[in-house]
């Protein structure tokens, strides 16, 4: 698997949607997508640097993903 890092929203919104298919998305909170990017084994990049944004975007990206036009 290649590596994630927090500027890699849709990569990491991917991966969340692999590991997480049961997770409703209007219940899930930037702290869980927080958690459950950090465990991921591919994560590479520091966890200091999140952020409600780069969180944010995450689930966006995730969203997009599970709710198609």
């Amino acid at each position: 698997m290649e590596a994630l890092y927090w500027d890699g929203a849709y990569a990491i919104a991917r991966r969340l949607r692999a590991t997480q298919p049961n997770a409703d998305l209007s219940q899930v909170t930037l702290n869980m997508i927080y958690n459950w990017v950090v465990a991921l084994p591919e994560f590479q990049d520091d966890p200091l640097l999140a952020n409600d944004d780069l969180l944010a975007a995450i689930y966006q990206e995730w969203y997009e993903e599970t709710q198609p036009l």
